[in-house]
């Protein structure tokens, strides 16, 4: 019955090597039996993208587990990876502050405020996650996987979180430091720390200094599943539209389409397109 089953579920391969957890040695025996049972995961293959040498595999089985996943085990013997998320979270935020205070001894807290919003935001997160080809280690529903491929950062920001706590406690604030800092800060220039990226900020300015009034937002879609909606955003400028976005919440679809717009009306209001 337990082969049926795992040959229904659906996952994406990493390769053909798989890893399972060890025989359980505590009282904890009967909760880490149903987690290899419904859990695999790729060391190896984690440990080359990453660098990271993994010590005990449990807390990573733990993190690739999405709640979209769950629907397709038996009611209670899996849990998610949202404790992980939360607790890589915090670990994230507290690295990124900590960073920043020492790189930048000059800056003022709102600066600093600013410039780690941008680093821990969802869009510095998707790069990462995307960088390591994380989702090739999540176990999703088909319809989360789905979600991925049509552009949704949420379900990959989640594991990016939920692998820094993995580091974390398998390998202690030093790793999941190092780790941040290798495939995160380091994506990060001193120039791009400090560049502007509220675009819904800037498309007001460029509108109101040409006086075409303010931007008007209006979501025109709705579409995914209840955990992982995708929001499709039009930006009007003028009465006229002149971008659109798309996101996992309403905030990051504006600012796709905010980016869209101002990229357009640049364009069209270049000396070369006159």
């Amino acid at each position: 019955m337990l082969r049926l089953f795992r040959s229904l579920v659906f996952k994406r391969s990493t390769s053909d090597k798989r890893t399972v957890l060890p025989p359980p040695d505590s009282d904890q025996e009967e909760e880490r039996l149903a987690l290899s049972a419904f859990a695999t995961f790729d060391g190896a293959e984690f440990t080359r993208r990453t660098g990271y040498p993994i010590r005990t595999e449990e807390y990573f089985l733990q993190a690739v587990i999405h709640r979209s996943y769950l629907q397709l085990c038996p009611p209670g013997q899996v849990q998610s990876n949202e404790r992980m998320e939360f607790l890589g979270d915090s670990i994230l935020n507290l690295v990124v502050a900590e960073y920043l205070y020492a790189t930048f001894p000059e800056a003022e807290e709102g600066q600093l405020s600013k410039v780690r919003s941008r680093l821990v935001s969802r869009t510095a997160l998707g790069e990462c996650a995307r960088r390591l080809e994380l989702v090739d280690f999540l176990l999703l529903s088909p319809s989360a996987h789905q979600s991925i491929s049509d552009g949704s950062e949420s379900i990959l920001v989640d594991a990016v979180e939920a692998f820094v706590a993995a580091i974390y406690l398998d390998g202690g604030y030093g790793a999941a430091r190092d780790f941040i800092h290798d495939h995160l800060l380091k994506a990060f220039t001193p120039s791009r720390m400090k560049r502007d990226d509220n675009y819904k900020s800037r498309l007001l300015e460029y509108s109101q200094g040409r006086g075409m009034g303010t931007p008007r937002y209006v979501t025109i879609d709705e579409s995914g599943p209840d955990h992982n909606p995708v929001f499709t955003v039009e930006v009007q400028v003028g009465g006229v539209p002149a971008g659109k976005g798309t996101g996992g919440n309403k905030k990051t679809a504006e600012q796709q389409a905010a980016l869209q717009a101002l990229y357009s009306l640049q364009e069209q209001n270049s000396p070369s397109a006159s």
